[in-house]
């Protein structure tokens, strides 16, 4: 029977796994030095929070892996022989397959900070990170403060879990609004003042220099490199992005660049391995996608293409029309098509602005200013229905069309305010638009 191993027990892996079962009966194992168990990692912060336990986390039960012949086995790899076609584990033992497949994930990134690596510095990726935060940060009289480095969404998901414990927060992000690489300027300003509205110690265009230490090897404060001041604190977040977690295949003769190299059916350079989730890497990046993608979703379904791949129905991995959702404290993000930031924004890309007077709503239409052709949207705490704008996308809808449409959209629940003539009315009034 053939035997296919999984390293990796993220949604991914887990994903692969199930239909792999759908699908065949192949002998399934999962490797994982994580967790016992596959959890949900983007609901860690709510157990920290106090909304669930952790085992809510689960969305399978602890008997459904062996009910479905999904073997599972807690280990850490420490070396993958391709041409054995085995993996060696830290622990002395070793594990043969007839197919591997790589899905890693990630790990927080570090950039040689002094005091990195220290008691109290985490991300907040892994379970071991929620449980190193109830450690350092169980109260604000044992964390009397924290710092968070890096200004993406994992870092304000960590700045919200510490404010609910009245744990004061310093959030250091090294660009002059906050998370203006991926966001247009009036949206990153909106959020900037709703971090401060929070409470939130933002410091925009700062950096970290030093990370110091007390006698025991706890932190004790962080160095500001612009101004050489010290800031006392108990917690560092490192939040400065992600990195593939590949270091175990340094000489397994699998092709790496930032991530493990994949082409269009997720196929590493060798016979019988593969590659999913934020751990793989593309060849050639997909449209406007980066040719390694972080994201919940795309995960997810390279596990179901490949799944059929495996099972001989040899199928690409086309993950469709870019969207994505976060939050930010209380304002719900969603992005669906291509919205650019200031940094990057093509020259054909035009966009359409409108904010609520209360400062916690907007959305960002972008557009191609020559042909109208509707390119994207951003909305902050306006929910909209994802397979509306991915029609739209599809059928290559121009602006007014979507302007005029916009309350076919709407998701927001009954009774809740609507936008949608005031955002046409602002819409349809700008003489800049050159409406026919």
């Amino acid at each position: 029977m053939e035997h296919i191993v999984i390293i990796g027990n993220g949604i991914s892996g887990v994903t692969l796994a199930r239909h792999l079962r759908k699908l065949s009966d192949k002998k399934i194992t999962i490797i994982s030095a994580e967790t016992d168990y596959f959890f949900s990692r983007t609901a860690l912060m709510y157990v920290y929070m106090g909304h669930m336990k952790f085992e809510h986390t689960q969305p399978y039960e602890n008997w459904f892996w062996e009910k479905n012949r999904i073997s599972l086995k807690k280990a850490y790899v420490k070396q993958v022989d391709t041409e054995a076609k085995t993996l060696h584990f830290a622990e002395g033992d070793s594990l043969n397959y007839d197919k591997l497949v790589i899905a890693t994930g990630s790990k927080p990134n570090k950039f040689g900070w002094p005091g990195q690596d220290a008691k109290g510095v985490m991300g907040m990726y892994h379970k071991q990170d929620l449980e190193h935060l109830e450690e350092h940060a169980p109260n604000n009289e044992v964390c009397k403060r924290a710092v968070i480095v890096g200004g993406g969404l994992i870092g304000i998901e960590l700045a919200e879990m510490l404010n609910s414990r009245s744990i004061p927060v310093t959030f250091l992000v090294r660009e002059n609004s906050f998370w203006n690489g991926v966001l247009p300027q009036g949206e990153s300003e909106m959020i900037n003042r709703h971090i401060k509205n929070h409470h939130i110690d933002l410091r925009l265009s700062t950096n970290l220099k030093a990370i110091n230490t007390d006698e025991n090897g706890k932190v004790k404060s962080v160095i500001i490199e612009e101004t050489g001041e010290e800031l006392a604190c108990n917690v560092v977040g490192l939040t400065a992005g992600v990195t593939p977690n590949i270091d175990f295949l340094k000489d397994s003769g699998i092709e790496l660049g930032r991530g493990v190299k994949v082409n269009r059916y997720l196929e590493t350079n060798i016979p019988d391995v593969y590659a999913i989730g934020d751990c793989a890497e593309q060849h050639e990046a997909i449209g406007n996608r980066r040719p390694i993608e972080a994201v919940w979703y795309t995960g997810r379904m390279m596990g179901e293409v490949l799944a059929q791949t495996i099972c001989g129905n040899k199928m690409t991995y086309n993950p469709g029309h870019w969207f994505n959702s976060a939050k930010f404290l209380d304002i719900e993000y969603q992005t669906y098509g291509w919205v650019f930031g200031e940094r990057g924004r093509p020259e054909y890309e035009q966009h359409f602005h409108w904010k609520h007077e209360d400062d916690t709503k907007c959305i960002t239409v972008a557009y191609h200013k020559e042909s109208q052709k509707f390119l994207g949207i951003n909305t902050f705490g306006i929910r909209m229905r994802h397979e509306v704008f991915d029609r739209w996308l599809t059928e290559q809808r121009d602006v007014d069309y979507v302007m005029y449409h916009l309350s076919e959209a709407n998701f927001d629940p009954e009774f809740y305010s609507r936008f949608e003539k005031d955002i046409l009315k602002s819409y349809t009034n700008q003489p800049q638009l050159a409406k026919s």
